[in-house]
């Protein structure tokens, strides 16, 4: 019950699966994910830390940069499942459209320096 809560709950931020919808088409660094999403990095971190925990991201190092990336659902089942399920979901959503039209747009070198 408890991996089943802590699925859905992290399912239930909008900025939450708004990272995953743009995690679907790349893996992204904090930087990334703070400039498409225009929040700060602490509240990315915030977010990506609740993911991660929920089995839905995970994250490796690449140099200088901490790439965060969809997790292949093989810790939780429900985390799995839903992120199948989420690759169909909101492909129409004005807002996640928006976002991810603007992340060919968006160059860690340029938005990590600032």
């Amino acid at each position: 019950m408890k991996k089943f809560t802590e699925v859905m709950k992290a399912l239930s931020d909008p900025t939450r699966t708004k990272i995953l919808k743009m995690l679907q088409h790349r893996s992204m660094c904090v930087c990334e994910l703070r400039e498409a999403l225009q929040v700060s990095q602490p509240t990315v971190s915030k977010h990506l830390k609740i993911l991660e925990r929920a089995g839905l991201v995970n994250c490796r190092k690449d140099g200088l940069w901490v790439d965060y990336f969809l997790a292949d659902g093989s810790e939780s089942p429900y985390a799995g499942s839903l992120l199948g399920n989420l690759r169909h979901w909101m492909e129409n959503d004005d807002e996640v459209s928006r976002l991810v039209d603007r992340l060919p747009f968006i160059n860690r070198a340029d938005v990590c320096k600032r």
